[in-house]
């Protein structure tokens, strides 16, 4: 069954018919009383019905319920291995070991059991059905129409059953409605006067409420109620309410009181389709103390912003849509503890996925949110256009496979994005417009020979581009165009060797590559803009190229040499090594050329032989995980990187410790260690209940990182909690007292939908 409350009052419809139908006068099939079915019926006895599974062919009109059908009414039980409803015929039939048992213990059985007629309303009108993974609906009475629509009175939904603790406490969250009305057809759901109550106390109303399901993502559109409080705005107060809601449209209006500040209004316009849907939200405010802000573009006296994004899909496998957020200055979002949504972003795209293929189209326009002037603002680039295709192709015969990939990367940048770091000079971006492409075509295969695994690659990438060379800066590329292609031959072996004994299976595979990129340019997208960021450790060792993006790629001979180990202990217990070197044994180091955007300095592989990485991993009954990565300077032996952690997780009480540390690379501008060492705990205080806290220490620094603390509440359906954290005077964000607060509501199989922020108390002095 699906994990969604959508799910669940699906179920419970299909469960409704069936107890309707089910509970009805059988015929002359097993030793039952004559008047069995004409029985007074006690109110006060328990009815349910439970399966396994629970299918609607809305094609057939028949409903099953399969695996261990067990059928609860007026103390008599009935079971059997599936209950078939064929609607249009109004038969049914308990299939399969059927059994009825009366209050007395005695029991009649067949093989199946036809039921008609009988006590459908008094079953109806104290109904309690009960799905297999004990969520729970209740309802006055239920009906269903011509058009398979299911409409629940006085209804009830409790994914924790009974939502009752082993003290006697109540535990949980439900959903009550006046009426419930589900349509069969798309799955949306009407609630009439629903509200909500946590714990057994309703907190929440509203006369109205349209869904188009209630999955996560329809959920989570609910709008909810939020407080939050700044020195800059004061306490800001925010509740949010449907003022009109149908299947196609809604309409949500957002009035936030800021004591500081005065009043916002928010107001979202919500338009559904059946293939897609889009969203227009405008808000804004008369700023009471435009001074309190230090930034200039927030002082003013009005401040707001439109936000809008939608996304449709026009035919199978693809989508489209557009984002768009027009706003009087960068920091409104921020300042106002609003939802920035996709504003980062403006763009218009198109998206085809299926199994083989990838195509990912995007026009997109960068918008960089905070205390950001213009002329900041303007180093941020225009990507026209920002396009990715992949597709593979599988060959017949054992053949193996050819992967075809492209790229295009258009930018245009008004202004140069620079920094100065500890005396390093770095260019983010250049002004000007500049143009990238690139196709790669590469084919590769398996081959098993004498145990030994043989993995044969050969590529051809072809790289396009150009730049207008419209940069202020000296460091900058002059205007050009660059033609380049770049035969890539690699050749992967493995040497696996699996060995059992004493209930563990050890996997030792020593691996071994030597790769040869015929580039004539490390620099095929001139300028660098996807290529700046880069880490070698175990996760890329055994990489043919390790730059993050086009615009750089490895050249000439390397080989890279390493190996595997892995120990399977059972019951989800291993450990597993990955230790390499990389080699470069001929024509130029890509990681050794000088560039502005720092990219392989201090990485190790700049060397002619890399740094010596490792990674180590493993976990001991799902309880205890631990994992390790360490970055070895082997020319003059000492640890370049190194981090650790650990952690603990049992009967509710829970740990972990974090080690980091990263060698101080002045020629990048990192002129101290980063040596950071943390722990965190959980410890139940009462059921249900746990303290947390955690500490951060700066060993180089001498002083805290950061230490935290909070209290929550968990009971598997619902969770909330709160806390406060502060951090140090080296942390990246420094001096800052900030209180948390998170609240889940869950289901079984998966559901969760909730809310996790954070507010700034304050800067401490």
């Amino acid at each position: 069954m699906k994990a969604s409350i959508r799910s669940h009052l699906l179920r419970g419809a299909v469960l409704a018919v069936i107890t309707a139908a089910t509970l009805a006068p059988v015929s002359a099939q097993g030793l039952l009383p004559q008047d069995f079915f004409n029985a007074p019926i006690d109110p006060s006895a328990p009815t349910a019905i439970e399966a396994d599974e629970l299918v609607f062919d809305s094609i057939q009109n028949v409903i099953r319920a399969r695996g261990d059908v067990v059928l609860r009414v007026s103390g008599y039980t009935l079971t059997g291995r599936e209950l078939i409803y064929r609607r249009n015929e109004g038969a049914m039939e308990l299939i399969g070991d059927a059994t009825v048992t009366d209050p007395s213990g005695n029991v009649s059985r067949s093989e199946t059991l036809n039921l008609t007629g009988g006590l459908k309303r008094a079953v109806l009108d104290s109904m309690t059905l009960t799905a297999h993974d004990g969520s729970r609906i209740t309802a006055d009475s239920a009906e269903y129409d011509q058009v398979l629509n299911s409409i629940l009175t006085d209804a009830q939904y409790a994914p924790c059953g009974d939502c009752v603790g082993p003290q006697g406490q109540r535990i949980g969250w439900s959903i009550s409605a006046a009426r419930i009305v589900q349509n069969a057809e798309d799955n949306s759901i009407t609630l009439e006067q629903p509200s909500i109550a946590l714990l057994g106390i309703p907190v929440a109303w509203l006369p109205y409420l349209w869904l188009p399901d209630l999955s996560n993502e329809a959920l989570e559109s609910i709008p909810r109620p939020s407080l939050g409080y700044t020195d800059k705005i004061g306490v800001k107060v925010e509740v949010p309410f449907t003022v009109y809601s149908t299947r196609h449209t809604s309409i949500i209006l957002s009035p936030t009181l800021l004591t500081g500040q005065g009043f916002l209004m928010g107001a979202e316009w919500l338009q559904r389709f059946d293939r897609g849907s889009f969203s227009i939200k405008a808000s804004g405010l008369y700023q009471y103390n435009k001074m309190a802000f230090t930034f200039a573009d927030a002082q003013r006296d009005w401040r707001g912003a439109i936000q809008a994004s939608g996304e449709f899909k026009p035919v199978e496998d693809w989508t489209v849509g557009a984002a768009y957020s027009v706003f009087t200055d960068s920091a409104y979002f921020g300042d106002y503890l609003l939802d920035p949504r996709r504003s980062a972003i403006n763009e218009v795209y198109a998206t085809h996925l299926t199994d083989d293929t990838y195509i990912d189209a995007r026009i997109q326009e960068f918008n960089l949110l905070g205390d950001n002037t213009r002329q900041t603002r303007d180093q941020q680039g225009i990507a026209l256009p920002n396009v990715q295709v992949a597709r593979t192709f599988t060959l017949p015969d054992n053949g193996g496979r050819i992967e075809v990939e492209g790229r295009l990367l258009a930018m245009s940048r008004k202004a140069d994005s620079t920094a100065t770091i500890n005396g390093i000079p770095y260019d983010y971006g250049y002004a000007g417009n500049r143009v990238h492409g690139m196709a790669l075509a590469s084919w590769q295969n398996q081959w098993i020979a004498g145990g030994a695994v043989f993995t044969p690659f050969v590529g051809l990438r072809l790289d396009a581009a150009a730049y207008d060379g419209n940069s202020a800066l000296a460091s900058a590329p002059p205007e050009q165009t660059l033609l380049s292609a770049t035969p890539i031959v690699a050749l992967d072996m493995r040497y696996p060797l699996v060995a059992y004994g004493s209930g563990v299976t050890h996997l030792i595979e020593p691996i071994a590559q030597i790769v040869f990129r015929g580039a004539s340019t490390t620099e095929p997208g001139i300028t660098n803009e996807d290529s700046q960021s880069l880490v070698f450790d175990d996760t890329n060792v055994f990489s043919y190229n390790r730059f993050s993006g086009i615009d750089r790629q490895e050249t000439g001979l390397r080989a890279n040499i390493g190996g595997r180990y892995l120990a399977t202990l059972g019951e989800g217990s291993y450990v597993e090594l990955v230790a390499g070197q990389s080699f470069q044994l001929a024509d130029v180091n890509a990681f050794a050329i000088p560039n502005r955007q720092q990219v392989g300095v201090g990485s190790g592989l700049e060397n002619a032989a890399s740094y010596t990485v490792l990674g180590a991993y493993g976990m001991i009954a799902d309880t205890l995980k631990a994992g390790a990565k360490i970055q070895v300077d082997t020319g003059a032996l000492a640890v370049s990187r190194a981090s650790l952690g650990v952690s603990y997780s049992q009967d509710g009480w829970s740990g972990a410790l974090n080690y980091g540390y990263a060698r101080a690379t002045p020629q990048a501008g990192n002129v101290r260690d980063m040596h950071e060492i943390g722990a965190e705990v959980s410890v139940p205080i009462t059921e249900y209940w746990t303290i947390s806290g955690n500490a951060y220490w700066d060993i180089n620094a001498g002083s805290y990182l950061q230490v935290g603390g909070g209290l929550g509440y968990n009971d598997g359906y619902l969770a909330f909690g709160a806390g406060v954290s502060r951090t140090g005077p080296t942390h990246s964000s420094p001096n800052d007292l900030r209180a948390t607060a998170s609240f889940r509501l869950m289901a079984p199989a998966g559901f969760e939908a909730g809310y996790t922020g954070s507010v700034p108390v304050g800067a401490l002095r």
